[in-house]
């Protein structure tokens, strides 16, 4: 047997074109459903663990699924926004803990997401280097913002505009980074989070310029009387909050009006959020709650049913591959009567061309079977990242 599986490595050796085309396609045929799988598990582990954690999730009424694909995994297609009234409500009920998010705007590519002290520790999120927020205009990086953007603890980051043609005079601001989190592997490690008001500071709902009263240019200056002085659109807007700065910047009309994404809602018990959950539920309320949980069931219900119908043309495709194989198998064996011929002629039998032939085989199965598991560890290693990607992302 040895003998025949040198000479079929040789043969394998001399025809390596051939030979590579069939060691491909048996790969992708096995490797293929093997990595669909592992990504689907890891992706279905990935959403049901954090949804899990998340109790409630309160926002404008609407897709739910945008609701909490922006709320969870701060998805770039942020939900109608609601008051932060509707925060202030839920903790004067003294039914569940509310977290106000606001994910809509980014830095180089990265989520801002504009939240509470109470977030961090909800998400059990730990300090890796830095500080807490502590004032306006500073922000703490995810692990993986931290380490793709090479930015730490007194580095600064700006953020992005929503548009290149900005009427409104929204500037980007420019953020302090006071501190990085340990990776968590979840969706807050790709994040930049920064304390809700400075979050309506990037809309441009709050803002900083010179102190009016002090103006002695008077192109910056449209009226002045005893108890105010209105200044022209050319006053001067800082775009960035420092110790010097801070005090001059202001937010205007009731904050209570001022726009969030969603609401996480930690209920003291189940009775509180069977209780909250009720109050959501008459006819004509403009807000919704929704179970994450049961949201992102049904999405990974979807996914599995996709997955039935990726796994008919997946067969549907090795069949026809296998096929193919087999007929280029035996357009290989009449195109090498010749060398079976010679085999006869130097006392070959039909047996020692079978055990050539079954060699070839077996060398070219052991092959592909290395690739695969080496594919199929590859795929379990950055599932993680995989899934982000493609699914999450």
């Amino acid at each position: 047997m040895i003998d025949s599986l040198y000479i079929a490595w040789r043969y394998i050796c001399y025809n390596r074109f051939k030979s590579a085309t069939l060691l491909i396609c048996v790969t992708l045929i096995v490797s293929l459903p093997i990595a669909l799988n592992v990504l689907l598990y890891e992706s279905e582990t990935q959403l049901m663990s954090r949804a899990a954690g998340t109790p409630l999730v309160i926002g404008q009424r609407g897709s739910a699924l945008d609701l909490v694909m922006n709320t969870l995994y701060f998805d770039n297609e942020a939900p109608e926004p609601i008051p932060m009234a509707a925060c202030e409500e839920i903790r004067d009920s003294d039914l569940a803990l509310p977290i106000p998010v606001y994910a809509r705007f980014q830095a180089r590519d990265n989520p801002i997401v504009g939240t509470t002290l109470d977030y961090f520790e909800f998400r059990g999120l730990t300090l890796g280097q830095g500080r807490m927020l502590t004032m306006l205009g500073e922000c703490v990086l995810g692990a993986s913002v931290a380490e793709r953007l090479g930015l730490g603890p007194g580095d600064s980051l700006v953020s992005s505009p929503e548009s290149l043609f900005d009427l409104a005079g929204i500037y980007p601001l420019k953020m302090r980074v006071v501190g990085v989190f340990q990776k968590s592997h979840t969706a807050d490690d790709l994040a930049v989070f920064v304390d809700i008001k400075t979050a309506w500071v990037i809309q441009g709902l709050g803002h900083g310029h010179q102190d009016v009263t002090r103006l002695q240019d008077p192109s910056l200056v449209l009226k002045r009387s005893d108890s105010s002085v209105a200044a022209t659109a050319k006053l001067y807007h800082y775009t960035e909050i420092t110790e010097e700065t801070v005090g001059s910047f202001h937010f205007h009309g009731d904050l209570a009006d001022y726009p969030i994404t969603a609401v996480i809602a930690v209920p003291c018990d189940a009775k509180s959020g069977t209780i909250l959950r009720g109050r959501y539920t008459e006819a004509g309320e403009k807000l919704q709650i929704v179970v994450p949980e049961e949201v992102i069931d049904g999405l990974l219900q979807q996914i599995f049913r996709i997955k039935s119908v990726l796994d008919a043309v997946i067969g549907v495709v090795a069949t026809a591959t296998v096929l193919a194989l087999i007929l280029v198998f035996v357009l290989s064996l009449r195109i090498r009567q010749r060398e079976f011929y010679t085999t006869f002629k130097i006392g070959g039998s039909r047996l020692t061309i079978a055990r050539l032939i079954a060699a070839e085989m077996l060398l070219i199965a052991t092959g592909s079977s290395i690739l695969c598991v080496m594919a199929s560890i590859a795929t379990a290693l950055h599932a993680d990242y995989l899934v982000r990607m493609l699914f999450i992302r």
